[in-house]
């Protein structure tokens, strides 16, 4: 039972052993796996988000438990942002794809987010969000290219690009649950009105983020293929059974009409990456931003806060 203290934290079950939270616009994850008797952190959220994931597991696992490791599904500022300090605090690990490597070990930054793939405000002040790097070369661990999760016997990892290099996603073979990333998502992250109502659909990976189209598109199938029964994504709310499949079928005979933004900077010239970081940026297409649009995104995250501030929704049990 979750009890309410001070303001609540927006925490919801996916399936069996499997809880997530959200932190304005984006969820971390923990998963309790009982054959090796632990639980890992899922991704590390916003740069305040530190309290409240501990929180989260002293609520979860008790006041003086911690994670065996901390699993990237990739390296942006909204997977990543509490990182350094959850590992350093726990004394943990920090697992994620060769790829994602360039970006977390301060050699790399992220090709640029694009703000022209349009779709609503989240979209429009991608020019701000930050590319990276950080350096938690001290805590990096690599995984195995066979798939395998060192802290996580019954899952495996599948690698998932085009959002970005190194993208991977979770699944349980056993329940068919999937831990999605950013791959593709249950909500549509483009628009702001979405991300505070959680507006509940299958959309593909955050399109001002996403740097090869034609990888994503094989990601989504791929994880199309292993007909999952659940999914927990990087932004919105789980979605189960017939309803998951279906909207991923739909979403890749779809694919270019629905995920694919009609213009943008990497639609039909995607970034080039390799194991060192980025190699290739297409030119901008984007023209310079007005000080009009600039203050419509100050407005609108000032709204945003305001908004999160107000709305205290936490689920009483799991």
């Amino acid at each position: 039972m979750l009890r309410k203290k001070n303001k609540p934290l927006d925490i919801f079950a996916v399936t069996s052993g499997i809880w997530g939270m959200k932190d304005v616009f984006v969820n971390v994850y923990m998963i309790a796996d009982n054959t090796a008797a632990n639980w890992v952190l899922v991704d590390a959220g916003l740069k305040w988000s530190a309290h409240k994931i501990k929180k989260m597991a002293r609520m979860l696992f008790g006041a003086q438990s911690k994670p065996s490791a901390i699993i990237l599904t990739h390296g942006h500022f909204d997977h990543v942002g509490a990182v350094a300090q959850l590992a350093e605090e726990w004394d943990v690990p920090v697992y994620a794809h060769q790829l994602e490597w360039p970006y977390l070990s301060g050699k790399s930054k992220y090709p640029p987010p694009d703000p022209t793939v349009g779709g609503g405000l989240m979209a429009s002040m991608a020019w701000m969000y930050p590319r990276g790097p950080i350096n938690i070369c001290n805590r990096l661990k690599l995984l195995s290219e066979d798939g395998s999760i060192p802290e996580l016997p019954e899952w495996q990892y599948y690698h998932t690009p085009g959002h970005a290099p190194g993208h991977i996603s979770l699944f349980r073979e056993k329940d068919r649950t999937l831990i999605s990333g950013d791959a593709f998502v249950t909500t549509k992250q483009e628009s702001l009105l979405s991300v505070m109502t959680q507006k509940h659909e299958v959309n593909g990976p955050p399109k001002y983020f996403t740097i090869d189209w034609n990888a994503s598109y094989h990601s989504v199938k791929r994880l199309a293929d292993l007909k999952p029964e659940a999914v927990g994504a990087g932004h919105g709310k789980p979605i189960y059974g017939e309803e998951l499949r279906d909207s991923l079928a739909e979403l890749l005979a779809n694919f270019s009409e629905d995920a694919v933004p009609a213009k943008g900077r990497y639609v039909n010239d995607p970034a080039l990456t390799n194991e060192h970081g980025v190699v290739y940026v297409p030119p901008s297409k984007a023209a310079t931003v007005s000080k009009y649009v600039i203050a419509i995104a100050a407005i609108a995250i000032v709204g945003l806060v305001a908004w999160k501030n107000r709305k205290k929704l936490i689920f009483s049990k799991f």
